[in-house]
């Protein structure tokens, strides 16, 4: 660990243990990642789900334990009734799916994790029920939960290794802080994803004035936006980068003012021009739908997601706060 790591682990250690943890300050530290020794505790303050007062922290987790183990007894029995069947037998086929590369997520106890997780989360809300790609948005918390008691490699770690009361917890974590999450997108997942059409929308607006090449490139070649940009809208680009990097982007995005709504806007737009050679070299319909739906990130790491970051930056603060925003 660099002396700069270990102030900037210092740092947060001071801003977790003071009495009332100054959360405008927490943000402004976790913007740029938030070391590894931390994330579990700055991640439930930051997402909500912990209060900033350090002694109502321990309480607060012991009544949103209980109460998601009471959502479990009163609901998830119901999962074999008829008008919940679909919804299970959908979570049920997603949920193997789900990083299928990853070690972890193979292994059964964590895929029941994963449906109760998800089948109650879609039962409390109807409005949206379940959709494919909220089965993503759990992974992130699972693994950042799961690291607070694993030393080692997490992606090859052996869940039955921990106790029940440890597992029960990372659960439970998991589901409130995914909603939380949740709550500022759920227009995404409600009756034909207004919310994912809107902002695909706005990304090809966005992307009209950034790089008006690369724009008339995709008209050129008869590629629609929503061809590619739905799955970013839809799973946060968590099917474009390694798990690693979706966890640092969500350092940001959980410091950012709306981070997963308005600011992810921009980090796809930033994800899009950063291929821009790529995309411009590309001249048939096939070839550029294969490259952007299977671009080269598996090496990224926390370089590349701070320079995307810091672009995506620059872009929301010439672009957002314009009169006329998306238009030209």
């Amino acid at each position: 660990m660099t002396v700069r790591e270990k102030t900037r682990l210092e740092k947060f250690r001071q801003l977790l243990s003071s009495h009332n943890t100054d959360l405008d300050e927490l943000r402004k530290c976790s913007w740029p990642g938030v070391p590894r020794e931390v994330r579990p505790v700055t991640w439930r303050l930051l997402s909500g789900y912990l209060p900033a007062n350090s002694e109502r922290r321990k309480l607060t987790l012991q009544r949103k334990r209980e109460e998601y183990f009471g959502f479990i007894q009163q609901y998830y029995d119901s999962r074999n009734e008829e008008h919940h069947q679909d919804t299970y037998r959908q979570i049920h086929i997603d949920i193997p799916r789900t990083n299928p590369l990853i070690p972890l997520f193979q292994q059964p106890l964590v895929q029941e994790i994963f449906e109760r997780i998800l089948f109650i989360w879609a039962i409390r809300h109807p409005a949206s029920g379940y959709v494919q790609g909220i089965n993503d948005l759990v992974t992130p918390f699972f693994v950042v939960f799961l690291s607070e008691h694993v030393e080692e490699d997490v992606e090859n770690f052996d869940v039955t290794n921990l106790s029940q009361d440890v597992l029960r917890s990372i659960e439970a974590d998991s589901f409130w802080c995914m909603s939380k999450l949740l709550d500022g997108i759920q227009d995404n997942y409600t009756f034909a994803q207004p919310g994912i059409q809107k902002k695909v929308k706005a990304l090809e607006e966005l992307v009209s004035r950034i790089d008006e090449q690369v724009h008339n490139h995709f008209r050129k070649y008869e590629v629609e936006y929503l061809q590619f940009a739905f799955r970013w809208m839809n799973n946060l680009l968590m099917r474009e980068l390694p798990l690693r990097c979706t966890i640092r982007l969500w350092d940001t995005y959980q410091s950012e003012p709306e981070g997963f709504s308005h600011f992810h806007l921009y980090v796809c737009a930033a994800f899009l021009i950063k291929w821009r050679k790529e995309i411009l070299d590309e001249e048939d319909f096939q070839g550029l739908l294969m490259l952007l739906q299977n671009l080269p990130t598996i090496h990224w790491g926390n370089e590349e997601i701070g320079l995307l970051l810091a672009e995506a930056y620059r872009l929301k603060y010439m672009f957002a706060d314009a009169p006329n925003h998306y238009r030209r």
